[in-house]
């Protein structure tokens, strides 16, 4: 449920949790002088860093993969698709064998 911020006649305020879809108060409910919700400014959501990026994946497979992607959507070459065309029939030489 989120906190709710009211002003009183004299100028305090408070906070109180109400649902979303419950009216806002027009009474403070400890003094019953008359109140006004407030708006605030305060974010629900604070991003620190320089973000989030599709080649940030917990795992080093992922991001070389990412990498090698990136690489030749740059370049518009096959360099890496090459090179992992080297690994791959290396591989099959030696499970053939």
């Amino acid at each position: 449920m989120p906190t709710y911020e009211y002003k009183r006649k004299d100028g305090t305020t408070f906070e109180i949790r109400q649902s979303i879809n419950d009216d806002a108060l027009t009474e403070c409910p400890e003094t019953g002088q008359p109140v006004k919700r407030v708006i605030t400014g305060g974010g629900g959501v604070v991003y620190k860093g320089d973000g989030w990026y599709v080649t940030d994946y917990k795992d080093t497979d992922r991001k070389e993969a990412a990498k090698r992607e990136k690489e030749q959507s740059k370049n518009g070459s096959t360099k890496a698709s090459k090179k992992d065309e080297k690994k791959t029939s290396a591989k099959s030489e030696n499970t053939a064998g």
